[in-house]
């Protein structure tokens, strides 16, 4: 599930550094995740061995956006920069033979034009272990037209802003005077008030029979019921709010957050640690070692799941769950929302 990493296949240590901080006033459109302990990570049947093991974790107060970063917000900000997101620039072919094998001949120059991947249903069943089944290049396809030329986020505005890389998502946090939420930070907020439950509502998916997040119904990736109502991704705010009323931290569409990854990075901080010990602000590994990007040097972990998510293939509107992309990959199921610290607010004012 990556765009030029993608595109590359088709073709060929534990920081913990606490700091201080206070609440200050409210920031407009985001709530305020106390400060806290709480499980990270799922030891339950679903568990992916990079959401194990289970263990500790505690992180000061921050901010967060109630919701992902829609077109609307996304517009201001390129409207007062003049910002160009990765999708609509040409892929720097010296830059993309850093990620695939050695030896692996240069592409045609129309398959270096500016593009991202969309997701394309198949009319079939297909081996879920091939993603190129549904993940389809697509030149032209950029923020503005996420399933690529003919497609409009046209009275979109309340729609969150997808085909982001992870330097776009940057960019826009550092005009806003925010940044990217690390992994625990993006899980303690998750979970806040439904520590150690399946999802972040508790252990049902729909409980009551309620569409509690934009997923998938069906299968995957060939037919979609849409029982949610969406076959794509949906309007912020469309389904229940968690806890600390925040929308869409489950489905609708990934968020990058500002770590890298590591599958083994659980393992390497419980055995850091110690079995009893409380891990305090993890800033995620040094390095990024991602077995579905061997050749990737550095992966930025995402969370949330999307509208693509069904259970027989991730189920990662879990909180716990993740996944793993080059930091210049973008697709119509990523995005992002930020974080921001007391003190960063203060500053920012």
């Amino acid at each position: 599930m990556r765009l030029r990493n993608t595109l590359a296949l088709m073709i060929g240590a534990v920081v913990c550094a606490p700091h201080a901080i206070s609440q200050d006033s409210k920031p407009e459109g985001m709530v305020w995740v106390p400060a806290g302990e709480f499980t990270m990570g799922w030891d339950g049947p679903e568990g992916r061995p990079d959401e194990r093991p289970s263990h500790r974790v505690r992180v000061d107060g921050f901010w967060i956006d109630v919701t992902e970063v829609t077109n609307a917000q996304f517009r201001a900000f390129v409207d007062a920069t003049g910002y160009v997101t990765v999708a609509e620039r040409p892929i720097d072919w010296e830059e993309l033979k850093k990620q695939v094998a050695p030896g692996t001949p240069k592409p045609p120059d129309e398959v270096l034009a500016p593009g991202s991947l969309v997701f394309t249903p198949p009319e079939h069943p297909v081996d879920l272990r091939d993603y190129s089944q549904w993940w389809t290049w697509t030149p032209g396809a950029d923020w503005r037209h996420p399933e690529g030329p003919g497609s409009s986020i046209e009275g979109k505005d309340d729609y969150p802003v997808v085909q982001i890389a992870w330097e776009d998502a940057q960019a826009y946090c550092d005009w806003a005077g925010k940044r990217l939420p690390t992994e625990a930070e993006w899980e303690r907020a998750a979970r806040f008030g439904a520590d150690c439950e399946r999802y972040l509502w508790g252990p049902e998916l729909e409980p009551d029979r309620t569409h509690m997040a934009n997923i998938w119904q069906g299968s995957f990736p060939d037919r979609n019921l849409e029982r949610d109502g969406f076959a794509g991704a949906s309007p912020v705010k469309s389904f229940p709010p968690s806890e600390l009323g925040l929308y869409d931290m489950a489905g609708n569409v990934w968020e990058w957050t500002a770590d890298q990854f590591d599958v083994a990075e659980y393992q390497r901080r419980t055995k850091d640690l110690g079995a009893s010990d409380v891990c305090v602000n993890p800033r995620g590994p040094e390095r990024t070692s991602d077995p579905r990007n061997p050749y990737a040097l550095d992966s930025r972990v995402q969370k949330g799941g999307s509208f693509l998510c069904h259970a027989s293939y991730c189920s990662s509107y879990r909180p716990s769950a993740k996944m793993a992309t080059p930091p210049d990959s973008a697709m119509n199921h990523l995005g992002f929302r930020c974080v921001m610290e007391a003190g960063e607010q203060a500053a920012h004012e």
